[in-house]
């Protein structure tokens, strides 16, 4: 490969393409939706090679994601220092590497996992690189709730990963994701408003001010509340998990008022610092509460 004279190769600018805190997070909620699929333990194959996969191709969509938005990146104080928008990756080679690893882990689950979560994976990746990335983030202020749902789609891919199969349950822990993502951005979008207005981004506070915005917060939240309430609800989940959705979503609901309110400078960054904890968390203790009180009427997958 033909490097630019600015171009230096470093590997640790290559992961950071690959935004490995986001894709942490996601494998994280992939691996979960891999252990609540069955009342036993993942085989060891799907668990390495599943997540293995799912890593790739987020990395890869990750990826298009610093190319597609070099431009603001390169105006924004948050990202000004990414490697592309520094030089330190040129765009050809950052092509390159997102098609390698895509078409990687795309490889990997398709021969080890199943076809299923391969163009889950793919249909996600496709998702957040381009209709993202490329269309809604510049064409509507409600770009993150539509695209929200391919960043939601992790713990589905580890479910399907185990079963081969798209349950409820499944859809379900997809739903939570859903409803998390615009309270979770929007906050960090309040605090970033005059950069995306730099850059002629229509985030919501953007297009309809900071007050209307975190009017949406908040109901965007109570939103993720009730539907974090449905694992317990339908059985899938049991009392540890609801004691926990209740506290955390109590905390959550807490910066999303304080938000609304609007006299704490802080709060638009806490409320985002405070969504990251939470999902690790809350995701965290309905695995815990699967192994302390497994439901009895989970089906056990061949494998």
């Amino acid at each position: 490969m033909e490097l630019t004279a600015a171009e230096h190769v470093n590997w640790r600018d290559y992961l950071e393409l690959c935004k490995p805190k986001v894709v942490l997070l996601m494998i994280l909620t992939a691996v979960i939706g891999m252990f609540l699929a069955t009342p036993g333990f993942v085989p060891w194959d799907v668990l390495v090679f599943g997540n293995l996969g799912i890593a790739l191709c987020a990395g890869s969509a990750a990826a298009i994601n610093h190319v597609v938005d070099q431009r603001i990146d390169s105006v924004m104080a948050r990202t000004r220092n990414r490697p592309i928008a520094q030089g330190r990756v040129s765009t050809t080679s950052a092509i390159v590497f997102a098609v390698t690893i895509g078409v990687l882990g795309m490889a990997v689950l398709l021969v080890f996992v199943n076809a299923l979560t391969a163009w889950l994976t793919f249909a996600s990746l496709i998702g957040y690189a381009l209709i993202y990335t490329y269309f809604l983030k510049r064409a509507t202020p409600q770009n993150i709730v539509i695209g929200g749902l391919a960043g939601a789609a992790p713990p589905l891919l580890g479910w399907t990963a185990v079963t081969n199969d798209v349950h409820g349950y499944g859809l379900l822990l997809v739903l939570i994701i859903f409803a998390w993502t615009p309270p979770h951005f929007w906050a960090l979008a309040i605090h970033r408003r005059e950069e995306y207005a730099k850059v002629d981004i229509p985030m919501l506070p953007v297009t309809h001010g900071n007050a209307f915005t975190a009017l949406h917060i908040l109901l965007y939240t109570l939103l993720m509340f009730a539907s974090t309430i449905l694992p317990f609800a339908t059985g899938m989940s049991g009392p540890l998990y609801l004691l926990g959705a209740v506290v955390l979503g109590g905390g959550f609901l807490y910066w999303a008022v304080l938000l609304m309110i609007g006299k704490d400078r802080r709060a638009p960054m806490e409320t985002f610092r405070y969504s990251i904890v939470y999902l690790m968390a809350l995701f965290i203790i309905m695995l815990v509460d699967h192994w302390l009180f497994p439901n009895p009427m989970s089906i056990v997958y061949p494998f």
